[in-house]
């Protein structure tokens, strides 16, 4: 029986029998049994619910797009599990097959570029500490391997940034790397990159050039789809019982030491105590290893937090952007008067940064897009030193520096388009170009010509040559170097945030996210803004609202709702990507009242940039309330 061709919306006791005979394991076989058993027993409220969880199971295959695979740990097609993996894996070698080695790929941009060869294609394969992960990185380089492929499968446990590290850094033609990152802990993911043999073939080598080492974008998770909608049955897969190459501590310590491009060491006039929690995920070791290397010496983790654990249970959410994330780095901060945390999520490819309030009152939790500004003032200073090295540290003078006035020469910033628009403002102020993009680093990372991107979920990629994708281990130790030069020069994080919005604005974020279980009231929320929008939000006058689906600017189109005000505000709705939420992107904007250089001299208390932004700061907050308000109450949320 051809098991793939076999999903229904509903329930077919035959099609689970089917499944249930090509499960390659015995766990989910069993699972699938009893739960079969269930739903075909006498009716009942046992049999009714046991009849839904099936209905829901074989609703259809879980979806293979741009971001992979995701989805809760179960067993049946619409599931993570084995079965699952081992057709994406099987899909996945098909394609590379035919786009590294001839058939399909050897015409056209394939055949004129001569990226087609007699190598064998080769994916490097890694994995968090989820359940499943390691079974599922091992049947992929099973697949691979039978499939005529290379595997380099990586050592268990590893961050998701030093995958993407090795796609390029092994030259090899794909990368796996099976986590769900932030998700709860029931759920697993399986994300991939391409290295530059099939993105010649697809699109020819100057694309290949900007994505080589990044996420899948489109035509390549259509095709990779495919290839996995044709797997007829588990068992006409071909699985390798050894062949396959497993990668020692090798791979780490190259990734270490090319993070030395970002010249992010501690000063020795700065010393800091930092907090690290990697809140029971897999970037303890290397962030650990990562600082030290840098010159910080008073490193104290969460042990609590520090060693990988599936069930992340001192936390709700395995999320640092969550409420209560930070807790227990708090707590520990507290007791050993530190200077800086740091928290990475469970795979380490997203950072979040607090530091001691200003007012003394406990921590500050910087926002995604307040780390995103001053990584993004980090880079711009260490091009502009590279350009003109001077005496003065760039901490020091916090003058301009411009790069290049050639347009077409200048680095490129990128951020996604729900990301603040004061990096904007910024890149313009040092002279480099910046490029928005759509949501996710499978597109900030393939901008031309890109130095440093970001977005707004707490992910930055600072090195895009070495890592084509975000990386919380990188980002920490350019965030705890800026820290540290700053305060060798007698400042702090909150004091460096208000230079830059005395010199470039206020841009204040909020986000506002709506949990629905159903996702049908997600897509009823979007048709209610598109068809009857607001007309006014935090008491300025709606002047436009942009459909995204139709496009907005150089923008591809997407599934996102863009309302701008009388004032500059500006709101963007959309779905979430990956979980069943509706997110809002608040952002108000204010100028910033300077004071005549000759009042300053007799009150040099009147140009302080704290007091300077101050007002501003107020007033943009103010407005986000209101907005945030007006948002609830359109929504009915």
């Amino acid at each position: 029986m051809r098991v793939a061709s076999g999903f229904t919306s509903g329930f077919d006791a035959d099609i689970v029998r089917a499944w249930i005979a090509d499960d390659p394991d015995p766990v989910t076989r069993a699972e699938l049994s009893e739960l079969l058993e269930a739903a075909t027993a006498e009716a009942g409220p046992a049999s009714a619910e046991a009849l839904a969880d099936l209905s829901d199971r074989f609703s259809g295959p879980l979806e293979f797009g741009t971001a992979g695979l995701r989805g809760e740990i179960a067993a049946g097609p619409h599931r993570m599990n084995r079965a699952v993996v081992i057709r994406a894996a099987a899909g996945l070698s098909a394609f590379l097959a035919e786009h590294t080695q001839g058939g399909d790929a050897g015409s056209g941009a394939d055949a004129a570029s001569g990226a087609a060869d007699s190598k064998p294609f080769t994916v490097v394969i890694g994995c968090d500490a989820r359940y499943g992960s390691a079974d599922f990185a091992r049947d992929t380089a099973s697949v691979v391997t039978a499939a005529g492929g290379r595997a380099l499968l990586l050592p268990a446990k590893l961050p998701t940034p030093v995958l993407a590290f090795a796609v390029q850094h092994l030259d090899a033609d794909a990368g796996v790397m099976v986590t769900a990152s932030h998700n709860p802990p029931r759920d697993n993911g399986y994300k991939v990159y391409l290295g530059t043999r099939p993105l010649t073939a697809l699109d020819g080598p100057e694309p290949a050039a900007h994505g080589t080492g990044a996420q899948i974008v489109p035509p390549a998770d259509e095709l990779i789809a495919d290839r996995i909608a044709a797997v007829e049955a588990v068992a006409s897969v071909p699985r390798a019982g050894s062949g396959w190459e497993s990668l020692g501590s090798e791979v780490v310590t190259a990734y270490l030491e090319s993070l030395a491009r970002l010249a992010a060491v501690a000063d020795p006039r700065g010393a800091l105590r930092i907090v690290t929690t990697a809140l029971h995920g897999v970037g303890a070791t290397t962030l650990a290893r990562g600082l030290e290397k840098a010159g910080f010496a008073d490193v104290l983790p969460v042990e609590s937090q520090r060693d990988p654990d599936p069930d992340f249970p001192t936390v709700a959410f395995p999320n640092p952007e969550e409420d209560g994330a930070l807790d227990e780095a708090t707590a520990l901060a507290d007791d050993v008067t530190a200077d800086l945390i740091l928290a990475n999520d469970p795979d380490a490819d997203r950072l979040s940064a607090a530091v001691p309030s200003p007012d003394g009152s406990g921590w500050y939790q910087l926002s995604g897009d307040e780390v995103g500004l001053l990584l993004g003032e980090a880079v711009a200073l260490r091009l502009a030193e590279a350009e003109a090295p001077s005496d003065e540290t760039a901490v020091d003078s916090a003058e301009e520096s411009p790069v290049d006035s050639d347009q077409d020469q200048r680095p490129v910033f990128a951020s996604s388009v729900v990301s603040s628009r004061a990096l904007a403002a910024l890149a313009e102020r040092h002279g480099i170009a910046h490029t928005p993009t759509l949501t996710g680093f499978k597109w900030i990372s393939r901008v031309p010509g890109i130095v440093y991107g970001y977005e707004e979920a707490l992910g930055y990629c600072v090195d895009p040559d070495t890592v084509r994708d975000k990386d919380g281990i990188s980002a920490a130790l350019l965030f705890a170097a800026y820290a540290s030069r700053l305060r060798a020069a007698g400042r702090t994080i909150p004091d460096e945030l208000a230079r830059i919005r005395a010199t470039d604005g206020v841009f204040r974020t909020q986000p506002l996210t709506f949990r629905l279980e159903d996702t049908a009231l997600i897509a009823e929320a979007m048709a209610a803004l598109r068809a009857n929008p607001p007309t006014e939000l935090g008491g300025s006058p709606v002047t436009e609202v942009v459909d995204m689906t139709l496009g907005y600017g150089d923008l591809a189109p997407t599934n996102g709702i863009v309302v701008l005000t009388q004032t500059g505000d500006r709101t963007i709705v959309r779905p979430s990507g990956t979980e069943p939420k509706l997110k809002c992107y608040l952002e108000a904007v204010e100028d910033v009242e300077h004071v005549d250089p000759e009042l300053a001299a007799k009150d040099p208390a009147r140009a302080d940039p704290h007091a300077l932004v101050g007002p501003a700061w107020d007033a943009a907050g103010g407005r986000l309330t209101v907005m945030a308000a007006d948002l609830r109450a359109f929504f009915r949320l």
